[in-house]
């Protein structure tokens, strides 16, 4: 780097820190998306999960010391000529710098999303409400079928009663109990 040679400083520290992140960064993002996502193994000794919960995700870790640098040396850099105050400068480079975590933040909540696991589950069904599609009969003498809204979706699910008399269509139930993980015993409500 030897046209750094001339400039100032503060714009050379910027380039130093920019140019070696910004390289790290290529790599990274490549081992992501083949799959040999290793850089992200090397975590703080302390906890650092702004969620409060159970995420996967730290903030004191190496993917984001380097979303940080890139952000502060690149900013620093595009705003040197336009900031004169070197105070100001640095301050705004930290800020965008932060403002790159937070957005990393961002992606990586929404890629969790995607990876919910909404399959249908009967645990699901228990103490919510349904409609009667097909007449239950009573005292168990026989199945009738609920529609059901689990996870945004409608089922048709197996259905029995111990009422004495039996639902009809289009009555509203709730499932108090599952057997044999895949009979619903309802009740009117």
């Amino acid at each position: 780097m030897e046209f750094l040679q001339d400039v100032e400083p503060l714009l050379r520290i910027f380039w130093y820190i920019a140019a070696p992140v910004t390289l790290i960064f290529i790599v990274q993002t490549i081992l992501t998306f083949v799959g040999g996502d290793s850089m992200d193994g090397v975590e703080a000794d302390f906890e650092g999960d702004l969620s409060g919960g159970d995420a996967p995700f730290q903030l004191f870790s190496l993917r984001n010391l380097i979303n940080f640098l890139l952000g502060y040396g690149w900013a620093g850099i595009a705003f040197y000529t336009l900031i004169e105050n070197k105070v100001l400068l640095i301050t705004v480079a930290v800020i965008i710098g932060i403002l790159f975590v937070a957005i990393f933040f961002m992606i990586v909540r929404v890629f969790l999303r995607l990876a919910e696991d909404n399959s249908f589950k009967m645990q699901d069904t228990l103490h919510k409400t349904a409609e009667v599609y097909l007449t239950i009969p009573a005292k168990r003498m026989g199945k009738g079928k609920i529609l059901i809204s689990v996870g945004g979706s409608l089922r048709e699910l197996d259905a029995m009663t111990d009422q004495t008399e039996p639902i009809h269509a289009q009555s509203t139930v709730i499932i108090v109990k599952i057997e044999n993980n895949n009979i619903l015993i309802v009740e009117t409500i």
